[in-house]
């Protein structure tokens, strides 16, 4: 350690032909991530077998060549951890699932810089959370809506961010929530392939555009139990983007039940929802399925309705 430096002397294999320097370092160094690479070298902190700073993470490596790696200290979250009660449906060295419930936003922001999953992983995993998503989103791979309930798997090791990243890069994550929509769609089941941007008039929301503007966006839904004036459907994400259920659900007609954004309640669903004090959308990550990016093994998890969305349920069965 020099000056809050770690100096890794990483030989490159005899047999990386032609291999980017990235990753024939995360070859060399299995310690550091390929994304933690590509930032070091783009820092300057990667020194080249000619004695000189290699900047570009896409050059080919010297097979046989020493390069020295600078990795300096992590630096501490600026997020307090707290102890706030999670229910942890599994957990290993590399990963853990988590079944969030509504309410709880994932991680610090303007307007909620406590409170939140992030503060409450950093007291489960005593700071041991992975580093690529930053000091305000360690261990963050993926997020869902502050009142959106249900599974959402974080990264306690780099190299378990940088696997699960790329499952959600390649859509082979299997994401499947479960939603109260209004009405009863037809067909009973669909896609829905619109692409999603910004809202242009509202930059707090999300709309459906048109041509290159917004990036693709793809849900299949299929109706699980038709109800009164309404549905427990089944979305499956083949994208993940920001309030996709929710807007691709509204652009046919069929919003979810309670959401205040994307949503416009019928009279008699209006009235259910003050009577059940219901202020959500109606929506749950119910099925979260993937690789283990470190064992290989496929996982899958389920979570059962929360209390407020099976009273909503119970209450809507025709």
């Amino acid at each position: 350690m020099a000056g809050g430096l770690s100096i890794i002397q990483a030989r490159v294999a005899e047999d990386a032909v032609d291999w980017r320097l990235d990753r024939a370092l995360a070859a060399a160094v299995p310690t550091l991530s390929r994304e933690r690479l590509k930032a070091l070298i783009g820092s300057g902190a990667v020194i080249g077998p000619q004695g000189a700073p290699v900047r570009d993470p896409a050059v080919k490596a010297v097979p046989g060549g020493t390069y020295e790696v600078s990795v300096p200290e992590s630096k501490p979250a600026h997020n307090e951890a707290q102890d706030i009660a999670l229910e942890i449906v599994f957990e290993d060295d590399h990963l853990l699932v988590v079944d969030k419930p509504a309410g709880m936003v994932v991680h610090p922001a303007a307007g909620n810089p406590d409170g939140t999953l992030v503060n409450a992983l950093l007291h489960h995993c005593a700071g041991r959370l992975s580093g690529i998503g930053g000091v305000a989103r360690p261990g963050i791979v993926h997020r869902i809506d502050k009142d959106t309930s249900g599974l959402l798997v974080v990264a306690k090791t780099d190299v378990a961010h940088e696997g699960l990243a790329a499952q959600f890069a390649k859509h082979s994550i299997d994401r499947r929530y479960l939603a109260i929509t209004s009405g009863v769609p037809i067909p009973a089941s669909g896609t829905v392939d619109a692409p999603l941007a910004r809202s242009a008039a509202n930059r707090k929301k999300i709309a459906i555009v048109e041509g290159n503007r917004g990036k693709r966006a793809v849900t299949h839904y299929r109706i699980v139990t038709p109800l009164r004036d309404a549905s427990l459907t089944e979305c499956r994400l083949e994208t993940g983007r920001t309030h996709q259920v929710r807007v691709h659900m509204a652009s046919i007609g069929h919003p979810l039940l309670g959401d205040p954004v994307y949503g416009r309640a019928k009279p008699q669903h209006r009235e259910l929802l003050k009577r059940l004090n219901f202020h959500r959308q109606a929506l749950h990550a119910a099925a979260l399925g993937f690789v283990h990016p470190v064992s290989k093994e496929n996982l899958s998890f389920q979570s059962a309705l929360p209390s407020d969305i099976q009273e909503l349920f119970g209450a809507l069965t025709v």
